[in-house]
C-alpha cells in the first residue's frame, strides 16, 4: 500500500507562488507515475501535471502550462508542484495521486493512490 501526504497549501495573493509536495511511503517510488489533480467547489476533479518514474517526462494542460511545473525527488520519495503567478481561478483542494507503471495519464481514473488534498487559496 501506498500513503501519499501532500503539504504546502495555504492563502496567497493573485500573481504570487506556492509550491506543494507530496511525500510518499514505500520503497517503490520511482515506478509510480505522480500527478496532482485539483477540484474547487461544484467542480469535477480536474487534472494538473503529472510526471513520469523517471522524472524525464512530465505533462501539464495548456490551463497551468508556463506557470505550473512538476518535479520530484526520487531519493526523498517526494513530489512537487511548483505553482507561480496564482490567479483566483486556481482556487481549489489540490491532490497528490500515483500510480505504477503509466505514463501520461491524465484522467483520475488511472490512479489508484490519493493523498487527502490540500486547500489553496488565491485572493484577488
Amino acid at each position: 500500500q501506498v500513503q501519499l501526504v501532500e503539504s504546502g497549501g495555504g492563502l496567497v495573493q493573485a500573481g504570487g507562488s506556492l509550491r506543494l509536495s507530496c511525500a510518499a511511503s514505500g520503497r517503490t517510488f520511482n515506478t509510480m507515475t505522480m500527478a496532482w489533480f485539483r477540484q474547487a467547489p461544484g467542480n469535477k476533479r480536474s487534472f494538473v501535471a503529472a510526471i513520469s518514474g523517471s522524472g524525464t517526462s512530465t505533462y501539464v494542460p495548456k490551463s497551468v502550462e508556463g506557470r505550473f511545473t512538476i518535479s520530484r525527488d526520487n531519493v526523498r520519495n517526494t513530489a512537487y508542484l511548483q505553482m507561480n503567478s496564482l490567479k483566483p481561478e486556481d482556487t481549489a483542494v489540490y491532490y497528490c495521486a500515483a500510480v505504477r507503471f503509466r505514463i501520461g495519464e491524465t484522467s483520475s481514473d488511472a490512479y489508484d493512490y490519493w493523498g487527502q488534498g490540500t486547500q489553496v487559496t488565491v485572493s484577488s
